[in-house]
């Protein structure tokens, strides 16, 4: 576990926000140091950031059925080819 600032980020559309981000912060604190620097600070949000879990992957059904141990059956092709042009020699 680590404890204090973890990032520190400005924000809003002048860059006139801080976002400080970390464990353990005392707001209140950074507060009167940043207004001694800064000559004026305030505290907008304070805000808990929960961690972010990975999702788990998706199982589809068809691969939750178990497979057949047995071969498939294999399969014939009949094919039938006829001569268009026969000869009509017949040999005796």
């Amino acid at each position: 576990m680590k404890v204090g600032v973890t990032s520190v980020a400005l924000e809003g559309s002048s860059k006139d926000q801080l976002v400080v981000i970390g464990e353990d912060v005392d707001s209140a604190k950074l507060t009167c140091v940043l207004g001694k620097k800064l000559c004026y600070a305030s505290i907008l949000t304070v805000e808990e950031v929960k961690p972010v879990e990975p999702e788990e992957p998706k199982k589809d059904k068809d691969t939750d059925e178990e497979e057949s141990t047995c071969p498939p059956c294999p399969r014939f092709c009949e094919v039938v080819v006829y001569d268009r042009s026969p000869s009509y020699c017949f040999l005796k």
